[in-house]
């Protein structure tokens, strides 16, 4: 069975990154939106770890950026979860037309 190389790794990477972007911008439901985000994020984990593999494959700085941008990732899921659970007890609803009052 053949290795992926690393255009088809890059190519998986830039079709993930795209349909999160799609996804940020054209859904209205905050939860859809954070998914969207953390799909862009997973994105960059596949850009840094495919690199790290074939540019220089002894080192493990890619990784290390992987691990840190998934510890990122998660603080920032719990955040956005805690924020999102608020507005939906204060307004029933998670639309992000609904939130427009927060603003002020």
């Amino acid at each position: 069975m053949m290795e992926p190389g690393l255009y088809h790794i890059l190519f998986i990477s830039t079709a993930l990154f795209f349909i999160g972007v799609y996804g940020f911008f054209t859904r209205r439901n905050l939860v859809t939106m954070l998914m969207s985000i953390e799909l862009v994020l997973n994105s960059v984990n596949l850009n840094f770890i495919a690199f790290n593999k074939y540019l220089w494959p002894n080192r493990l700085d890619g990784v290390f950026f992987t691990i840190f941008i998934i510890a990122i990732a998660a603080a920032e899921a719990a955040t956005a979860i805690a924020i999102i659970i608020n507005l939906y007890r204060s307004h029933r609803s998670i639309d992000v037309e609904n939130a427009e009052e927060m603003k002020y």
